[in-house]
């Protein structure tokens, strides 16, 4: 019943304007109108470890679509393997003018500029702290899953050697992993906290302010320059983080996007950014050589996308546009699909697929 409700829900949510709908979808999901998983556990073949803490499967939402932590435990219920809360600021902020978010239907794919809107750490943290005093079911914040807090700074006066430890002095003992949004398109400056020098000195100020922090990533943008990113990489092990994702949107525009939107301002994400991602993702692991966890993002839409991935280099994905479009059902189907595409190339588990390619 809940499944028929959900679908009703998405066919509305497509109808709306972008933000309208985002807004109605967390609406729902407090609601207990997201559906769940149904099929039960999910299939050994899918569970990863890694950072310490075992995934039921490798499927994660994406930082961006529960900024503040409201809807952790529905989303778990929907069947990810993992759920990621934020981005979140030290303070609360309205982020940039409506519209800031843009649907381009023909193209599979989403620009946004919303620019960290969000309540602020100090609600963030109540949320999170009040799922982890539910009554145990699993890992991180009450939730079936692990859970992780993504952090970022404020557009106006941002210390980020200061803010970053602070965050993640709000949310350490909370969250199963933190990972520091340096990537987005949308916060003036934010993006050059990349170079290896600032990356090393903002992970050196949070190690000695939390030497017994939970495990550490990175959120890098996809547009790095190609001799930037062993820099990058190589500044993430040195300063002790545990992992990067890979990637945030990009400002890039591909040839051959044909929504009427493609030349809105902001980060660009869904099937457009697919080949760039899978690109430095394979840089990106060549570089790392597994001394680092992968977390793949940007354009997965299938099974096969997320076993081309695990092949890469990655150890888990997320989505973001994909799910917008598609809603809940679509991780039960990438689950389904994900098993397929491992038999069809002679795996029995994504372990045994991880680092193929």
């Amino acid at each position: 019943m809940m499944d028929i409700v959900s679908n009703m829900l998405m066919k509305l949510v497509r109808r709306l304007d972008p933000e309208d709908a985002h807004r109605l979808a967390l609406d729902a999901l407090m609601l207990g109108l997201g559906g769940g998983n149904g099929s039960g556990r999910d299939d050994p073949a899918l569970s990863v470890r890694a950072m310490g803490l075992r995934f039921p499967n490798p499927i994660g939402i994406a930082a961006g679509f529960d900024k503040n932590a409201q809807v952790i435990r529905p989303l778990a219920r929907i069947g990810f393997g993992f759920v990621e809360a934020g981005t979140v600021t030290p303070l609360p902020q309205e982020g940039n003018p409506r519209p800031r978010l843009f649907r381009l239907t023909e193209d599979r794919a989403i620009i946004n500029r919303m620019g960290f809107n969000n309540q602020g750490i100090d609600r963030f943290a109540v949320r999170m702290a009040r799922l982890h005093k539910l009554p145990a079911k699993g890992n991180g914040a009450g939730a079936r899953v692990p859970v992780g807090a993504n952090l970022g700074i404020n557009k106006n006066g941002a210390d980020p050697e200061r803010d970053y430890p602070r965050l993640v002095g709000r949310v350490k003992h909370y969250a199963d992993y933190i990972v520091l949004n340096l990537s987005s398109p949308n916060t003036p400056g934010l993006r050059d906290l990349q170079q290896a020098d600032r990356l090393q000195a903002i992970l050196q100020a949070i190690g000695e302010a939390h030497p017994d922090r939970p495990p550490l990533l990175v959120k890098l943008a996809p547009d790095l320059a190609r001799d930037d990113i062993g820099p990058v990489i190589e500044a993430v092990i040195a300063g002790g983080a545990q992992g990067v994702t890979v990637t945030n949107t990009t400002i890039s525009r591909p040839d051959g996007l044909r929504s009427p939107h493609a030349g809105e301002t902001g980060g660009l994400s869904g099937r457009p950014l697919r080949p760039l991602a899978e690109t430095v993702l394979r840089d990106v692991a060549q570089i790392a050589a597994g001394r680092l966890t992968l977390v793949a993002c940007g354009g997965i839409e299938t099974g096969a996308d997320i076993v081309d991935r695990v092949r890469a280099g990655a150890d888990l994905v997320q989505l973001y546009s994909a799910f917008a479009y598609e809603g809940p059902g679509i991780v039960r189907r990438l689950k389904r699909e994900t098993v397929r595409a491992l038999n069809a190339e002679g795996f029995e588990t994504l372990a045994d697929a991880k680092g193929t390619a």
